[in-house]
């Protein structure tokens, strides 16, 4: 069965429930919502410098630790995966520029 993003968010939930000393995802989520925020942010930093020297590879590898951190930072901090994908499916229902535009601080 090819990987999702539920089938990892399921697998982040099992490793969170372990104890840090075995499990990386528990060790993150137990030093709190800044620590995993830092990690995402490191994360996305790397995938936007292999995006620019376009590094394929490595980009692919920083993409996978991004997905990573970012359902690690979702779950420390209490939000559900369910939800996000909620929000992105009532998004999808309208244009992109539209949607947009809809929010209370648009760019």
């Amino acid at each position: 069965m090819p990987m999702t993003l539920e089938t990892l968010d399921q697998r982040l939930a099992l490793r969170a429930a372990a104890s840090p000393d075995e499990s990386y995802t528990a060790k993150l989520i137990a030093r709190g919502i800044e620590k995993c925020a830092q990690k995402l942010g490191e994360e996305a930093t790397e995938a936007v410098i292999a995006a620019v020297s376009r590094d394929k590879p490595e980009l692919t590898k920083e993409a996978a630790d991004l997905l990573y951190h970012l359902l690690v930072l979702l779950r420390a901090s209490g939000v559900a995966l369910d939800d996000v994908m909620a929000e992105l499916d009532a998004r999808t229902a309208q244009s992109g520029l539209a949607e947009k535009a809809g929010r209370k601080d648009s760019n």
